[in-house]
């Protein structure tokens, strides 16, 4: 599960994780409020308004139809305001949106702390994961922080580090101080990162995260270390312990089929293929997402129904697959060891029979329990469906639908 920044910063300061701290606001009136309440509160002169989307690049984006950066500063109350309504009710267009972008219904003004006229100030990368070739947390981090990370990766590699912590442990004081002296610190700073990077790896563990990056982690003028802009991922599975966290969800966004087929508890991620595929269990989906390219086609779609799966779910999984335009072909690959082969076929029907005029080749091949009675049920029901027997068989239906 993805979280807006100011949702994450606000997790982090539970972690005394010092954050650049901000106000969340729908409207440009509120975010010319937040403005004056950020001068009063912490002395700032400027604020920054920051589109929040499920996506990066926002610095770098532009509202679709004018001149808007997703991230923008505003110098006066009013400038505050004018960039808020830009952004606001807009379509923010990155480079991880994709041409169509995404809709802003919410604003993060935030003070302003590049500007205070003293030191020189510096931005780093942080990010935390899980590296699973080893089976560790990995810390990765670079004295190159900001927009163009991406290009230090890609260029200058040896810029990048990387510091791995034992299963079960915590991140040791040694490994802190070598993230610290990696980066170029001392004095104060080296300090203050050791602690920023102990707490931050301790809210990543306590608040079960998938991922956790710091873009830019950033160190001011009197030597305090800093996020200003967060990503957090939440590990789905951990969020049965976290029910405070479950409720920041934000349905709207997240792909529509997906929020769908979660209510059906089905197990469905979208792709940009012509082959909508339904089977059950992980691996064998794998396996057919695998054939169904070397037959020549691309999946659009993985869709695990599961064990348990019913006629009910499996007539939704089938109609979530069907809002697909670009969808060419539906293979239904069902192995009945647990899941029944009659269900399914039961659910294809009732599915077929209440949408009508599917104009799709839709194959089927249904091996292992009541596998007979499922092909009876097919057969007697008059569907225009392709069955096989084979996966190879399968295969070469699926390569004819899509050629």
């Amino acid at each position: 599960m993805n979280l807006h920044e100011y949702q994450a910063k606000e997790l982090l300061k539970k972690y005394n994780v010092s954050i650049q701290e901000g106000i969340a606001c729908t409207t440009p009136g509120a975010a010319e409020e937040a403005y004056k309440q950020i001068h009063t509160q912490y002395g700032s002169k400027y604020a920054v308004v920051k589109a929040q989307i499920h996506a990066g690049g926002r610095g770098k984006g532009k509202i679709a139809g004018i001149e808007q950066r997703g991230v923008a500063l505003g110098r006066t109350a009013e400038e505050v305001k004018q960039i808020a309504q830009n952004i606001l009710g807009g379509t923010l267009v990155t480079v991880q949106t994709g041409a169509n972008g995404k809709l802003v219904k919410k604003v993060l003004v935030a003070q302003d702390v590049y500007y205070d006229g003293l030191s020189p100030i510096k931005e780093f990368y942080l990010s935390i994961l899980l590296d699973r070739s080893k089976g560790q947390n990995v810390i990765i981090y670079s004295s190159e922080g900001g927009i163009n990370i991406e290009d230090v990766a890609h260029n200058t590699p040896e810029k990048i580090f990387k510091e791995w912590v034992y299963p079960g442990g915590f991140l040791q004081g040694f490994q802190a101080r070598k993230i610290a002296f990696n980066l170029g610190l001392g004095g104060e700073a080296f300090k203050n990162c050791i602690k920023f990077v102990t707490n931050l790896y301790n809210a990543y563990v306590g608040l079960d995260c998938g991922m956790l990056e710091i873009n830019p982690m950033f160190k001011t003028s009197d030597d305090k270390i800093i996020a200003v802009d967060c990503k957090m991922n939440i590990d789905d599975n951990a969020l049965m312990r976290h029910a405070d966290i479950a409720a920041l969800r934000d349905l709207t966004e997240e792909d529509p089929t997906e929020v769908e087929a979660a209510h059906y508890n089905l197990n469905f991620v979208k792709l940009y293929g012509d082959v909508g595929c339904m089977v059950n269990g992980a691996g064998l989906a794998m396996a057919t997402m695998d054939m169904i390219k070397l037959s020549g086609g691309e999946p659009a779609n993985f869709l695990d129904v599961g064990g348990t799966a019913n006629a009910q779910t499996v007539e939704a999984g089938f109609r979530i697959i069907l809002k697909d335009p670009k969808v060419k072909a539906i293979l239904i690959n069902i192995f009945g060891g647990i899941v029944r082969c009659d269900r399914v076929a039961q659910g294809v029907i009732d599915a077929y029979q209440s949408i009508g005029n599917i104009n799709i080749p839709i194959i089927v091949r249904l091996q292992g329990t009541n596998a007979d009675v499922a092909k009876k049920l097919i057969d007697a029901s008059g569907l225009k469906v392709q069955s096989a027997i084979l996966l190879s068989e399968a295969a070469e239906l699926v390569g004819k639908a899509v050629a």
